[in-house]
């Protein structure tokens, strides 16, 4: 007995499976993400700039890209829990940490084992915001210089606080004390916002601090900026001088806000997780959404962004090491 083969009927089932391979290459992406949400773990608390930012890639990510994003809260020893906890994750793509200054700071201060190069997978630089030394709207310090005279006038008895210690604010208060060659007494705060409190009740003459903190006070005059340390002036503080043009140093630095992965996250996975942020930063009605913030979009991502952060922990382990920061 012989079998005889209906090709048109096989040619029909080939082309109908053939057609599926496509369709389903076609949503691969959107297959991966809806396998499992992507969580965005955040290692700062609720409302804080980091947080924010993080709420609005979820948003827009989830807007467009069909995927469910959550943003997940994990503050606690610097940003190193909720690192570390990224850091032991699964490297599926399905968990990612939202990184800023201290990132690449707490290891060398020996405040974390992990090293920011190699424990984890750059994803995207995704904003970056200015650093700004603020005092009372009232102050007799209208620039930079009046403030530096004063300390010298009376070493040790100023008061400078910022956020930290530890963190880029801390960094930078302990970079102008050696360039200006000034004695003042540094007063860490819990963050930014215990820090301006303090020196709206007179207890600091001074506060270095995240753009975002301040910028509405700074737009209503209760504060005034006497500097920032980007290598630019910030368009939106125009009668701000940097601190390279006070002459007093070279030093600049922003507080940069990026995505990055468990290490070992495969290649596919990570130029998919690139994409969506990188998308979701550059969308044309996300810039005033990050002004309000007091943000500037970036969108650099893969190794463009893994060399960043490599020159960053260059930078800041040589600060630390020259300028003997540590912390308790």
């Amino acid at each position: 007995m012989r079998l005889r083969l209906n090709t048109a009927y096989f040619g029909k089932r080939a082309a109908i499976a053939l057609a599926a391979v496509f369709l389903l290459a076609s949503f691969a992406p959107r297959a991966w993400t809806q396998a499992g949400a992507i969580k965005i773990v955040v290692p700062y608390t609720p409302g804080s700039g980091p947080d924010i930012l993080a709420r609005l890639m979820a948003e827009q990510i989830g807007r467009t890209q069909g995927a469910t994003v959550v943003v997940e809260n994990r503050p606690g020893a610097g940003t190193v829990i909720g690192t570390e906890s990224v850091e032991r994750a699964a490297p599926d793509g399905h968990t990612v940490l939202l990184v800023a200054n201290s990132f690449v700071i707490n290891p060398p201060l020996k405040r974390a084992s992990y090293d920011p190069t190699t424990s984890f997978e750059p994803v995207c630089y995704l904003a970056a915001t200015p650093m700004v030394l603020v005092v009372l709207g009232s102050s007799p310090y209208r620039t930079l210089g009046d403030l530096v005279a004063a300390a010298r006038a009376k070493p040790g008895e100023l008061a400078f606080a910022s956020g930290g210690p530890g963190s880029s604010l801390h960094v930078a208060i302990e970079v102008l004390k050696r360039a200006a060659n000034i004695s003042v007494t540094y007063v860490p705060y819990g963050g930014t916002a215990p820090a301006i409190n303090a020196l709206m009740g007179n207890h600091v003459a001074a506060v270095w601090a995240d753009y975002p903190t301040v910028v509405s006070q700074l737009k209503s005059g209760t504060l005034r900026g006497l500097v920032t340390t980007s290598r630019a002036r910030v368009a939106s503080l125009p009668a701000v001088p940097t601190l390279g043009e006070t002459g007093i140093s070279n030093y600049a630095a922003d507080i940069f806000y990026g995505v990055v992965a468990p290490a070992k996250t495969p290649p596919e996975v990570l130029t998919r997780l690139s994409a969506f942020f990188s998308s979701a930063v550059k969308a044309p009605d996300m810039p005033p959404k990050l002004a309000e913030q007091g943000l500037f979009p970036v969108g650099t991502c893969g190794a463009e962004f893994g060399a960043y952060l490599r020159r960053q922990v260059d930078e800041y382990s040589r600060i630390i090491r020259e300028a003997d920061i540590t912390v308790k």
